[in-house]
């Protein structure tokens, strides 16, 4: 078996798998609103959402394209900005012109980050606009654009939602949806919660649950008041992914208890042993970086804007096809750069449940290949 160190999925835990070998149940069950029960408090952990801050948790079976579309959905029918920075953030831009939506685009190259002054402009001279997308972490190239000082900006802007794509982001740092003022977040939990794909978690505000309450054409699987609200009534629109549920909820208190951390960091639960987790996915990130400046590689993004999770690295005149093949002979798999990028760049995903133990036996193969 080759083991996965790419930007997606991600390794899973065999305790994680034999979860989703539970015996099935019906999806009206006791048993189902059981395990749906379990899942808020640590969402809202790794969300960042305080219980009495008014947000609402939810988790759907559909992934987090799906979530981008509704979102949208959600927002209105007015004009959304879309900060688009590489393909996942663009996919969100193209979501809003196939629904319709008057999209405007604010552009920069792969591994760059929208400057903040450029929003403001964009919002002054061309809003109002019902929300503004953007990617937190673009796993296409390892860039991570702050959302602090944006939820600073759009405070500002109460009209319009803030909403952001945290697929390569919650789970291996922190979100802080509150203290962002954030309007609504998505995820799938493919990457950083290292579980199998199937099913999106999200984040909604108060503000946002207004705004698609009064839309009037919602659809229904993609209907975010209809799944939310669901959610929190224990209850699903249609059946679930029922085996991810399980799985999702053992994920979910295993990290919440600790589990899958180092040693170094002790016994701790709850909030600290997120932010436990959260310290290790930045100590991998930067073991990595310091491995590819030894042989003289340096990331795609500026240093202050690289992921915590997936390192996109300039390839020079290393042969990327030669690198990821010889690390697939010796078990395991990393990948070549995306798009455009291929063959310039390459990209290790250093998430989940994986250890760095495990992340040094990748690069000490890697450094074999290389030799």
């Amino acid at each position: 078996m080759v083991q996965l160190w790419i930007p997606g999925p991600t390794e899973v835990r065999p305790e994680i798998l034999a979860a989703c070998a539970h015996p099935m149940i019906g999806h009206r069950s006791a048993t189902m609103t059981e395990t749906i029960e379990r899942m808020d408090p640590h969402l809202r952990l790794a969300f960042g959402a305080a219980e009495d801050g008014g947000a609402s948790v939810a988790v759907h079976s559909a992934s987090a394209s799906a979530m981008m579309e509704a979102a949208l959905i959600g927002a209105g029918r007015g004009k959304v900005l879309c900060l688009v920075n590489g393909a996942f953030s663009k996919r969100w831009y193209n979501i809003a012109l196939q629904l319709g939506r008057e999209a405007r685009a604010i552009e920069v190259p792969m591994g760059e980050v929208v400057d903040l002054d450029e929003v403001q402009r964009v919002l002054d001279e061309e809003g109002p606009f019902d929300a503004l997308t953007v990617v937190s972490s673009e796993t296409s190239t390892g860039t991570a654009t702050p959302l602090a000082p944006l939820g600073e900006l759009l405070a500002r802007y109460p009209g319009t939602l803030f909403m952001a794509d945290l697929v390569s982001w919650i789970a291996g740092a922190p979100v802080d949806f509150d203290a962002n003022h954030m309007d609504f977040g998505l995820a799938g939990v493919q990457k950083a919660f290292a579980l199998p794909p199937g099913v999106a978690v999200v984040c909604a505000s108060a503000a946002f649950m207004e705004r698609a309450r009064a839309q009037t054409e919602r659809g229904f699987y993609l209907d975010p008041v209809r799944f939310i609200e669901g959610h929190l009534a224990r209850k699903t629109p249609a059946t679930p992914a029922i085996s991810l549920y399980f799985a999702l909820a053992q994920q979910l208190e295993d990290i919440s208890a600790g589990v899958a951390l180092p040693e170094s960091a002790g016994s701790c639960s709850g909030a600290a042993a997120w932010q436990a987790r959260f310290d290790k996915h930045s100590r991998m990130q930067a073991r990595t970086v310091a491995w590819a400046g030894g042989h003289g590689l340096s990331l795609l993004p500026a240093p202050e804007h690289a992921s915590p999770t997936v390192s996109c690295i300039r390839a020079g005149e290393l042969d990327v096809g030669a690198l990821v093949g010889g690390l697939a002979e010796r078990g395991y798999a990393i990948s070549n750069g995306y798009g455009d990028l291929k063959g310039k760049t390459f990209r290790i995903g250093h998430m989940g449940d994986h250890s760095e133990d495990g992340l040094e036996a990748v690069l000490t193969a890697a450094d074999e290949v290389l030799s």
